[in-house]
């Protein structure tokens, strides 16, 4: 037994059976643990140029004549996290352009995006995006807008929006586990790392294998030397 232990050690000096034991991790580590999101529609508000999360939701929110409000369908971890709506939140003229404006009333540029296929519920598939101008009271509130243009709404019983003309036709806002290719994330742009499994990316394994060949090549060349 000591004379094996004591031939490996001439063989593979530490620096490189060190090198050995992390490409053997390396190698056998698992997938990393997912981040856990919710699938739900967020409310956004524009301040002119940029689209702002919604500090109140659309049922308190009571928005002025000539404002842009949008709904985007998505898979979040939290609001920090959510996709935007995929239209120009300055856009109120384009989108009212057809609608006057009345006495007593008021309109709201409405934005609706449901979002990709990576986000829609299974068996679902999202509507095209569209933009619509609601003309309302003037003390109407962001779900008023909604409603005046985008029916059938949805709601669970604590008033959680959970559908938009009809989509999606069930859930609302259930728990989401596993890597989502949603926009943003590496998996749906291509632009990560990740091999696409949750193990090592080749650029790491080939680097490993380089510095380990590099090892053995020195330890061959040294008994090469001394014999």
């Amino acid at each position: 037994m000591t004379a094996v232990r004591t031939r490996r050690s001439a063989l593979f000096p530490v620096p490189v059976a060190a090198l050995l034991a992390v490409l053997a991790a390396v190698l056998g580590a698992g997938p990393a643990q997912a981040a856990t999101g919710y699938r739900y529609w967020s409310f956004w508000e524009s301040d002119g140029g940029a689209w702002t999360y919604a500090t109140l939701g659309p049922a308190t929110a009571r928005p002025s004549d000539g404002d842009v409000i949008g709904f985007r369908f998505s898979v979040s971890e939290d609001s920090g996290g959510s996709a935007k709506p995929r239209h120009a939140a300055g856009s109120f003229d384009g989108i009212c352009a057809g609608t006057p404006a009345r006495e007593g009333a008021k309109r709201v540029a409405v934005v609706i995006d449901p979002g990709t296929a990576a986000d829609a519920p299974a068996g679902e598939r999202p509507p095209a995006r569209r933009t619509a101008c609601a003309r309302t009271a003037a003390d109407a509130t962001a779900a008023d807008a909604l409603a005046s243009v985008a029916k059938p709404l949805r709601y669970d019983s604590t008033a959680l929006l959970c559908a938009i003309s009809g989509y999606p036709k069930t859930g609302c806002g259930e728990q989401v586990s596993g890597r989502e290719d949603r926009p943003g994330s590496p998996a749906a742009d291509g632009s990560g790392a990740d091999d696409g499994n949750g193990g090592p990316s080749a650029g790491l394994l080939v680097g490993l294998a380089a510095v380990l060949a590099l090892g053995v090549a020195g330890v061959w060349q040294a008994r090469r030397r001394r014999g």
